[in-house]
Order: C-alpha cells, then sequence, then structure tokens
C-alpha cells in the first residue's frame, strides 16, 4: 500500500488552509470561528458516531485493549519526564511543553479509520473503535492536565468543558448500553464528520507558521520522536508480551504510528498556548507518518511474525 499517497489528502487540506489563510481575504479572524465550530460540535459529533455504530465485546479484545492503554500510558509518561532529564530538560519552556506534549501520544483518528479500513475490513474498524473509545478520553486528560496547571486554570473545569471527553465517554456509555443511533440520522452524522475532517485540517494550516519551530526545535525533535518511533517500538513489544494475533497487531501497530491528532492546534489554541507552534509540529507529524506507517507495518510487523514462523 502506498501510505504516503493516503496521507496526501490530508496534508494538501493542512496546506490549502494555510495558503487561504496568508494570501486571500479569509483571514485568521475567519479560521478561529471555523476552529470553534470543528472544536465545540462538528469532531465530537464524528467521535461519537464512530463509537456507537459498532457493537462492543469489551470481553473478546481485553488483551488487545490492555495492550492500546499500556503503549498510551508509556508514552504519556516519558513524553512527561522530558523536562526531568538530565541536560535536556533545562533547554525546554514550560510552556511549549505543556502545549506539544500531546503531539507525542494523540492520534489522527480520520487516517485511523481510513487505514484500518483498507488494510483490516469490518473486523479491524471493530478493533479501532474500541481502542478510541478507551484512549481519547486518557488522552484529552493527558493533554489538558499540563496546560491547565501551567495556565493556572481549573483542571477539573476544563475537564468538564473538554467536548472530545464528553462525546467519547458519552457514546462508550451508549454502545455500552445498546443504544443505537436511528437509520435516519446516520446519513446526517456522516457528513458531519465528514466536514470536521476538512475544516479541522485546514483550521491547522491556517494556524501554522513553520517559523514558530525555530525556537523550540530539542522539544520538538523528542516530542516527534516518541510518535514516530518509540511508540511503534512499544505497540511491537507489548504485542509481543499480549500473545495478540496477526488481525490485532495489525491494528495496533497502525494506531502506534499514526500522525498526531489534527486538534491537538485547536486545544493549545484554545487554552491559550502557541497555536502556531502546536499546528507546525502537526503539520511534520503528518509528513513523518508516512515514514512511521510503513517502518511499524512492513519492518515491525514482519519481524514479529518471523519470529513466530520460526
Amino acid at each position: 500500500m502506498n501510505y504516503a499517497q493516503l496521507l496526501l489528502p490530508d496534508f494538501s487540506l493542512i496546506l490549502c488552509g494555510y495558503f487561504l489563510c496568508q494570501f486571500t481575504g479569509l483571514n485568521r479572524p475567519v479560521w478561529q470561528q471555523a476552529e470553534t465550530l470543528v472544536y465545540y460540535f462538528l469532531f465530537p459529533v464524528l467521535l461519537f458516531h464512530s463509537i456507537v455504530k459498532s457493537p462492543l465485546d469489551i470481553q473478546a479484545t481485553s488483551s488487545f485493549l490492555m495492550s492500546g492503554i499500556s503503549m498510551g500510558l508509556l508514552a504519556i509518561a516519558l513524553t512527561y519526564s522530558l523536562p526531568y532529564w538530565p541536560w535536556v530538560g533545562k533547554q525546554l519552556d514550560p510552556r511549549d511543553h505543556a502545549a506539544s506534549a500531546q503531539t507525542a501520544f494523540r492520534f489522527n483518528s480520520f487516517i485511523a479509520l481510513a487505514l484500518v479500513e483498507r488494510i483490516a475490513g469490518a473486523p479491524g474498524l471493530l478493533l479501532i473503535s474500541v481502542l478510541i473509545g478507551f484512549c481519547v478520553p486518557m488522552f484529552n486528560v493527558a493533554a489538558v492536565w499540563p496546560m491547565a496547571r501551567h495556565g493556572q486554570s481549573g483542571f477539573w473545569r476544563e475537564l468538564v468543558r473538554n467536548p472530545l471527553i464528553l462525546a467519547t465517554t458519552g457514546g462508550l456509555a451508549f454502545n455500552l448500553l445498546g443504544l443505537r443511533v436511528p437509520v435516519w440520522l446516520d446519513p446526517t452524522l456522516s457528513r458531519i464528520g465528514a466536514a470536521s475532517l476538512a475544516l479541522g485540517l485546514m483550521s491547522a494550516g491556517a494556524g501554522m507558521a513553520l517559523k514558530a519551530l525555530n525556537h523550540g526545535k530539542l522539544l520538538g525533535s523528542m516530542v516527534l520522536s516518541i510518535k514516530h518511533f518509540v511508540l511503534p517500538c512499544l505497540a511491537w513489544a507489548l504485542a509481543q508480551y499480549f500473545q495478540l494475533n496477526e488481525l490485532q497487531t495489525t491494528v495496533l501497530l497502525i494506531f502506534s504510528a499514526l500522525p498526531t491528532a489534527s486538534t491537538c492546534y485547536v486545544l493549545a489554541s484554545r487554552m491559550g498556548y502557541n497555536g502556531p507552534y502546536v499546528a507546525g509540529l502537526v503539520t511534520l507529524s503528518t509528513l513523518l507518518g508516512m515514514l512511521s506507517l510503513p517502518f511499524a507495518l512492513g519492518v515491525l510487523r514482519g519481524l514479529r511474525f518471523s519470529g513466530f514462523a520460526a
């Protein structure tokens, strides 16, 4: 599969947003309103809909779920530890670290759903839906915490107001209770989800200023190294530890190597942090995904199953 071709549409949308903001009358005030629409309505609807439309069997996927959650917790702990590393921590700006830490463990769910559907079909979609449902609340809590602490805003207040957490926890509860979205409403929710993809990526591009990365090269390289190299290696190790089958391993490796979430930029901006810096990291992460996905699926996955065959 041509992974670069899969990621190209998302990167193209980011570039469209950048050029529209820089060279047309659709300037920053326009895109700030678009960010608000995506963050508070369009993307939460997409998350809720993606979780509730497939029945979840938690017991049957317990080992897979534990491996994904373990990978996420290890990534969060590693990212949070960066300011305490010898010779490195003192060179990191605390506010930039608080805003950019999320890029090391959050993921682009749009690309996740598209890639898993192509490679693993309906069974893979069910697995990735379980992982999205459990990891999005965990990752959003981890993303909000350092920014709320450094911004001296109430942590619990930020969580209660976070629409992504509300959407995913609501979707899980809805699904586990056996409730379903009415058939007549399904096309509308699907169209809202598609709109969130385009506007979210274009909003990230509109806020992008790659020059903002110049003062935080060390921090950016560290969080993106965790995202695109350390996480796939962790996923590979956890797949062996939990003895996942081939399908589960494939989905976990895809999950580990995805570009970071485009809404990282939106969250950082909404909480008063350096949005352009985070938008630059999102852009670089999208490019690096063209390397980390082939690395995870072509190199690591082959090593895992070659070992079993031997």
